[in-house]
């Protein structure tokens, strides 16, 4: 028969394997159990972005959204120079400048001279542009209405300003020819000059000189009209559509000045016949 310290001692030895294989099964199912819930965890997060709320266009979930227009290759901002939308897009410039004479029968009351054009409109399409121009006109007096007046020197100053349509008869093509004309205000200035003593002075003296001054002079204010044509260049653009135009024109110029027999300031009494006509020609660039 066992004696009562061998069945202590077997006693021990079971409860402390069974607290051993306690400790060992919890520990096991801790485990077990913080492994499946990171799992479903991943699963959970992965499935919605993937299948159940996919972003517009396939795109990666979070991955921004493409940008309405289509980037470099967008066209819908009108594409031609002549098509845009705004009203700056159609803005039209002008600036020119070359030299003028009369006709036959305006000669013996003024002679050649030249001329400044600045203008600015609208391009209407390949075809039309609509230009407000003002233009200035300095001519030579001939020599026989300078003696009639007792002077020694004169001009005639005219300053326009005109509404005038160009109208492109090869708008497709870099080279082409056009037409042109308009009408509206002139002011007409006819001057008689004389050496004047003036004083002028430098940075070390001063000193009399002589300068021609207006003596005596006539004026009208008239409406008129102009009529002409040209070639022009056009530069840039791929298939040479741009913009920036080079161009040389005449133009035939009428206004309905009065006929004038006066002594302007005192001087020799001078006579004008009505009408004056000129043939400006102007080099200039429109853009």
């Amino acid at each position: 028969m066992p004696s009562t310290h061998f069945l202590t001692s077997m006693r021990s030895a079971s409860l402390l394997c069974a607290a051993v294989l306690l400790a060992a099964g919890a520990a096991s199912a801790q485990t077990a159990s913080a492994s499946s819930g990171y799992s479903s965890s991943q699963d959970f997060q992965f499935m919605p972005a993937s299948f159940d709320s996919p972003t517009p266009g396939g795109s990666l979930p979070g991955a921004p959204a493409p940008a309405n227009g289509g980037g470099q290759y967008d066209n819908r901002g009108g594409g031609s120079n002549y098509g845009g939308h705004g009203l700056v897009s159609r803005l039209t410039w002008e600036a020119g400048g070359g030299a003028n004479g009369p006709t036959s029968d305006s000669s013996p009351y003024i002679t050649w001279g030249g001329n400044f054009t600045l203008g600015g409109g609208l391009r209407f399409n390949r075809y039309i542009k609509l230009l407000a121009e003002y233009q200035f006109i300095d001519d030579k007096l001939p020599g026989a209405i300078i003696a009639e007046a007792g002077a020694t020197g004169g001009n005639a100053h005219i300053w326009s300003f005109t509404l005038d349509p160009v109208i492109d008869l090869m708008p497709r093509s870099a080279h082409g020819v056009y037409i042109t004309g308009g009408g509206g205000f002139y002011r007409k200035v006819t001057n008689f000059t004389d050496p004047e003593e003036v004083e002028y002075c430098s940075y070390y003296y001063c000193g009399i000189g002589t300068q021609n001054e207006v003596v005596g002079h006539f004026s009208s204010n008239q409406g008129g009209w102009n009529i002409g044509g040209g070639y022009r260049y056009r530069m840039g653009g791929l298939f040479g559509d741009g913009k920036t135009e080079l161009f040389a024109e005449a133009r035939f110029l009428w206004i309905n000045t009065p006929a004038v027999t006066t002594q302007p300031n005192g001087l020799g009494t001078t006579t004008v016949a009505a009408d004056t006509k000129l043939i400006p020609i102007t080099l200039g660039v429109r853009f």
